[in-house]
């Protein structure tokens, strides 16, 4: 039998989740278990809330200068989807030509 990985504070308890909802997760995320599906979904929202606490602090920056860094450049440096890029991309599937 495994062991599962060591951790401190960990918590046995049952719950009732939606089905489709955990199906949905599983698929999205990969994950093998119910139980791996339910971890990664708890630890992505507290990472999200984490992000959004930082982000909230404005970064050390003004709202203007924060603005600035996420405004687009100029139409010569975005790509189709309005990305900006540093380089051509190679063909999906094609590896760049070597230099």
């Amino acid at each position: 039998m495994a062991r599962e990985p060591y951790c401190a504070s960990v918590m046995k308890m049952t719950m009732h989740i939606d089905e489709d909802v955990l199906d949905r997760v599983m698929k999205i995320t990969g994950a093998k278990t119910k139980r791996a599906a339910v971890e990664i979904a708890l630890n992505e929202m507290a990472r999200r809330h984490k992000l959004k606490e930082l982000f909230s602090q404005g970064l050390g920056l003004t709202p203007d200068e924060l603005a600035a860094e996420f405004a687009p450049g100029p139409a010569d440096e975005l790509d189709d989807h309005g990305l900006k890029v540093a380089e051509d991309q190679a063909p999906y599937g094609n590896k760049p030509a070597a230099s």
